[in-house]
This record gives structure tokens, sequence and C-alpha cells, in this order.
């Protein structure tokens, strides 16, 4: 039995200088607060990724985000999604898609007049910034304060994960701070102790400040608006006091408990507070909500809920040890696994899909990808922790009549998934989004997960609860594809996963056409759990799907079925099929161990993305290449670093964090760790540990996991 409280201590995180790209996150999911180097958000410039952008450095935000935070700018013009429409001509007749986006010329501040609607649609609704709690630093009564971390003297800084806690000193002014910082594992509530001689001396307080909104790109607030927002505070008693926001129409209550004598008064500058003490102790909860509904708390009650969470998810699912490894890089894969559960747990185990980057930073405006819910989320089951993927699962029956409306605007049955959303479901415009189609089978795969992991009485109520679901998503993929003599493609227009071929003349791209397949195979097995029997033209279509296209002179599996076959940049798309997706009819194992090489030996690698080592991992451990697995898994590539605090960044200050890529790597050890239905079965093919080396470089140990299909 592995020592999971050694494993999981062994990867505290501990910081001992300032890095505007190193901020430590508590959090739950669906509320997070990021600390920088003090422990609150002391130094909001120094993080400014809207300056760092123009400087090219590494930058995130010290921001506090919520899964239910959210703003549109106002809307004089009425746009709606019928503004922002282009038709293209299908075998179904004319069909309009929501493609009129151009990113680049947004960004660059000139957006053409017919343009304009979709780029206010996509930029809208966007996730805000709840407000920074941070130190004020003096160096003398009445002098201006700190902007930057250089001020400070012995900084050390430990994310306790075990407990979900952050611990943080240092030396200011001749004396000694200490902060801990901690969140409520199921309310958007943070709490803080602070001890120094400072308190006292006036040279430190706590300061709140607000920002407006902000529809920049990987933006979470505005702080040159101060009149187009609202920030009132009301006094409740002794220790405790609200702050009411107003944003347009999005409004939200702040509330404050402190312990002492401590006063919250208004501060000089506008929409900042200053909660000052006369003692060398400040305890202090700080609790964000949509309503009045706010109650309060104490730092000792946020600390013992964080406290017990955290143990129960660390002694809960699974866990995987390297312990006596002699492979040098052992120590690191452990480093990564650790810490990205800990970083899927606090940005993806919410109540609505994820964004890329979490509850760290906006990535396109905060909303969701939902081609990336597989990445962000599937793990969680895997690692038999399905109550951390379900409630994301239930947004899509909440959004369910909006996915059907899309399908019916396009002459399709059932429900179509769009790729970007925010929390109301519906879709922005883009010329790649609006055609993109492989995140269609993903609530369906994911539910399987899902449904493999729970204990067996749960899984009818799952079966029952997302029955309606699993059916419409299938109809849609049923109604989708087209039929030519006899045979069934995924037809023009598509745009595959590698998003850089022409949509209006892409047909059948690999990775989609098994993944269609294993899509409604789920959801056939939905249906004989329901007592169904097999619905015949989804066989009839699963049995005729066309086959994936091949490189007749490399033996190789191509990206799409028409010109130019392949490009050798961004995603190597078409190892999904196998490798993320099970074995089936439609590809060959043999074929597709000589597409892993041939990728392996020419790729752009420059341009892959965080997600696709997973899945180059997860490949090779499928065709039976456990000597690949691990090095395609730990590739030394820019786009597959993960720093101190276990982020991967992808477009520096752009994208500095990626979400996907932790939720990639817990998904493809699983896999490599435990294997599939087929594995341990008495097949002399399949062992455990498929996806390590059997050479005795590799010690593993592991308990919990969930098999694959």
């Amino acid at each position: 039995m592995i020592n999971r409280e050694s494993l999981v201590r062994r990867h505290t995180v501990e910081i001992t200088r300032p890095d505007p790209a190193h901020v430590l996150t508590v959090g739950n999911g669906d509320f997070a607060y990021s600390a920088d180097i003090t422990g609150m958000q002391t130094f909001v410039s120094y993080h400014d990724q809207a300056a760092a952008l123009t400087g090219q450095r590494l930058t995130i935000h010290n921001a506090t985000l919520s899964n239910w935070g959210w703003h549109s700018m106002p809307n004089p013009d009425g746009f709606v999604l019928d503004d922002a429409m282009s038709t293209y001509q299908t075998a179904r007749g004319p069909v309009r898609y929501p493609d009129k986006f151009d990113i680049a010329s947004m960004m660059g501040g000139e957006v053409a007049e017919d343009m304009r609607a979709g780029a206010w649609l996509h930029m809208n609704p966007h996730r805000i910034d709840l407000g920074r709690v941070g130190l004020r630093l003096r160096p003398a009564l009445g002098a201006d304060p700190e902007t930057g971390p250089e001020a400070l003297t012995d900084p050390r800084q430990r994310l306790d994960l075990w407990s979900g806690t952050i611990h943080s000193s240092f030396a200011y002014a001749g004396a000694d701070v200490r902060v801990t910082t901690v969140a409520h594992p199921q309310h958007a509530r943070v709490a803080f102790r602070i001890e120094s001689e400072l308190l006292a001396s006036g040279l430190a307080d706590v300061v709140l400040r607000f920002p407006y909104a902000s529809d920049g790109f990987c933006q979470t607030s505005d702080w040159t608006a101060p009149d187009r927002h609202h920030s009132t505070l009301e006094g409740l008693g002794e220790g405790t006091a609200r702050i009411r926001r107003v944003l347009d129409d999005t409004k939200y209550d702040v509330r404050l408990d402190w312990t002492g004598d401590g006063s919250l008064d208004v501060a000089s500058e506008p929409h900042a507070f200053e909660l000052t003490g006369s003692g060398t102790v400040l305890e202090l909860v700080v609790a964000f909500a949509p309503d009045e509904d706010l109650a309060g708390g104490t730092f000792t009650f946020v600390a013992d809920a964080a406290a017990a969470w955290w143990r129960d998810f660390w002694t809960s699912g699974a866990a995987i040890d390297f312990t006596g490894s002699t492979d040098p890089r052992a120590a690191e894969l452990e480093r990564r696994i650790v810490l990205s559960q800990y970083q899927t747990a606090v940005n993806n185990s919410g109540s609505v899909p994820p964004q890329e980057t979490g509850l760290v930073a906006n990535s396109w405006y905060g909303k969701f990808h939902l081609e990336m819910h597989w990445w962000h989320a599937a793990h969680f089951a895997a690692w038999g922790r399905p109550e951390l993927l379900i409630p994301s699962l239930e947004w899509y029956l909440s959004t369910l009549d909006t996915a059907r409306e899309t399908a019916l605007r396009q002459s399709y049955e059932g429900a179509r998934w769009p790729k970007q959303v925010g929390p109301d479901g519906r879709e922005s415009p883009s010329d790649i989004g609006s055609l993109l189609v492989w995140q269609q089978p993903h609530p369906l795969y994911l539910l399987e997960l899902a449904h493999r992991s729970l204990p067996k009485e749960q899984r009818p109520e799952l079966v029952t609860r997302f029955a309606e679901l699993v059916e419409e998503t299938a109809r849609f993929m049923v109604s989708f594809v087209e039929e030519r003599s006899g045979t069934y493609h995924l037809p023009a227009p598509v745009m595959p996963a590698q998003e850089f071929y022409d949509a209006k003349t892409t047909e059948d791209p690999t990775f989609e056409l098994a993944y269609w397949w294993w899509g409604l195979e789920i959801a056939q097995s939905w249906r004989e759990r329901l007592g169904l029997e097999r619905d015949k033209k989804w066989q009839h279509v699963q049995d005729n799907l066309a086959t994936p296209h091949q490189d007749p002179d490399r033996g190789t599996y191509t990206a799409i079925a028409t010109e130019p076959y392949l490009r050798r940049d961004d995603h190597p798309s078409m190892l999904c099929a196998l490798g993320v997706v099970p074995a089936g009819p439609l590809v060959d194992a043999g074929v597709m161990e000589a597409t892993l090489l041939d990728v392996l030996a020419d790729w752009e690698w420059e341009s892959a993305w965080g997600w696709d080592f997973p899945v180059l991992a997860m490949t090779a451990t499928r065709v039976g290449r456990p000597d690949l697995a691990v090095d395609a898994l730990l590739m030394d590539t820019a786009k597959n670093t993960y720093s101190a605090v276990g982020h991967n960044p992808q477009l520096g200050s752009a994208l500095p964090l990626y979400n996907p890529a932790n939720g990639g790597l817990l998904a493809a050890v699983s896999l490599m760790a435990a294997g599939w239905d087929a594995t341990g079965t008495g097949n002399p093919d399949s062992r455990d540990l498929p996806g390590f080396p059997h050479d005795g470089s590799w010690q593993v140990r592991h308990e919990g996991f969930t098999l694959w299909p």
C-alpha cells in the first residue's frame, strides 16, 4: 500500500524568490484565489499580464475567479448570433454557420463592419475578476505603498498540498511577516491569518481593490474605468461588513469577517477599501456570492474544512509511486503527476466545463472550450474520482435545448455541441469553432468513464439521468454523416482537431472517424443499460463508416482524407484514433504504430500543444510500444515544460498555463499504469503497466485506477 502522505509531501511546492510567472492558487473547482509571493494579491502591477504581453515576459495575474462571475459589455446594436452567420453550400442545401469572427483584426483594434457582431458575441460574456485582496506595505507612515516584491527580504513560500494551504513569510521594514492562505472546499470563500508587528505599527494593512470587467484577450480586469462600476460598503456589525458590487447588469456581494479591533474603511483610491488594526495578528475571511445570501465564517473553520477535504482527496482514488526507479526522469514525472492532481482539482472540478487556464487566468475571455473538456476532466474518472467529473457533465443537461436549436438550424437531428461557449451555452462565432466536430462525442466518452468509475449501485441512476443527453448527442452524429455508395462519410464543411485545413473541402478526418464509431458504440451500450435494443440505424452507420485514409507510400494514416492529407505541425490528431480512442474496427494497430513512428521522426514540435505529448504516450501504450511512451510523455521541448508550481505554459503571457496538459498527463499515466479491458485478462500479449518499460529502470507501484475501455 502506497504511503500517500509521504508521496504528496515530497512534492510540496517551495518558492524562495518572486517570479511574475509563479502564483499559488487555492480553490475548489468553482472558485479560486491566486496569490503572489506574499500569500495575498499584494503586487498587482508585478503580475500584470497585459503589460507582460508587450514586454515578452511570462507573467500570470494574481486574480480571484469563479464559475459564476460573468459580465457582458453593453450591446447597443443588439447583436445576436444570426448577425454573425455565413452560408455554406452542402449536400443538405445551404447551411448557415456563425463564422464571422477575425481574431487578428480584433486584436489589432480594427474590426471590419461585417465582423462587429461576431467580435461582440465572441468576447461576451467574459469571466470577471471578483476582486484583489492584498497587503499594503509602507516603509513609513504616510509613505506610498510598495508596488513590487523587491522591497522584501528572505521571502519563503510553501504550498502544503496535503492540506491545500499556502504558508508565506518574508521580512519588511525590519519586521517579519507571516501569512497563511486557504480556501473553503465548497464555497467562494478565502481565509487569511496575518502575523506581524507591522500591523500594529500601521506599516501593514489589508486592502481590497475591485476592477471593472475586461473584454480584452486573456485579461481579467480593467483598472482604468472607475466610473463604469459601483462598490458600496455596508457595515453588518462588529468585525463584519459587506461590499456590494455592480458592473452593468452583473451584481455580486463580498462579505468580510475579521478578528480583533480592526476597522474597514473606504480608501482614497476608487473601489478600494482598507482594513486596519492595532494588534499583531489579523484573521480575515472574504466570501463572494452572486446574491445576498453570504454566510460568515472564521479562519479556523475554513482551514479545518480545507484540511479535511484535501486529506480525503489524497487518500481516495488512485495513486502512483516511482520509488526505487533508476530512470533519472522518474522524480520529475512523479512531481508533474502530483502537482497536476492538485491543479486540476482546484481549477477543473467545478460545475461547468473548465476554461483552458482554469480559475487562474482568462484564456479566450474565460469561456470554456468543449473540445478540451475531455483533456481537463477525463482523468478524474480514470483516477477513481468520478464525483469531480460528474458536476461538469450536468452542464450539458442545462444547455441541451440550445444544442438542439443549433442542430435544427443546420438541418440536423439531435443536439450539436459547440466549441467555445459561456455558461449559457450560446456558441462564440468562429471560422474554426463553428465547424469543429471532435467535441461532439466527448460527453459520451466522459459519461462512459464515469459509469466505469462509479460503484455499481450508483450506475443505474447515472444511466437514467443522462439518457436523453446520450440519445440526442448520438442522433446528431448519425444525422451528420453523409452516405455515398453505401459508405458513410464525415463531410465538408468540417474542421478537424488539427485546425489548419480548409473546412470547405476537408472530409473524413482520421481521429473523428474512429471517435464517431466509438461514440455511437457508447450510445448503443447506454441503450442496452436502459433495457432497450441497439438502434439499427445507428448500427448501420457504424458498420459502414469510411475507413481512415492512408498514405500509400508510407503505410501511415493521414490526418484527413482530402488534400493536402497531412500537415506536420500543430496536433498530430490522427494518433488519437488509437490511444485516446480504444481499439475499434476502423483502425489497424500496425498502421497506427507506423504512424506513431513517422510522427516521432518528423514533426514540428514547437507548434504542438501540451496535450499532444500525452496523445503520443497513449498511442504508444495502445500499440504495444512502452519503450516510446515515457519518452513521448516527457519529450524535452518548450510546450512540454512544467513550472515549479505545476503550470504548463504555451504562448507566453497569452497562455501562461494550460490545464489540458495537466489533465492529459494524468489520463496518459493512468492508461500506462492500469491499462484497459484487454489487459490483465489472460491475454498473453497483455500485462500490468503496459505503458512503462519493463527493463528494470522503472519501479512502479499503483493502486485505485479504473481500467480504460
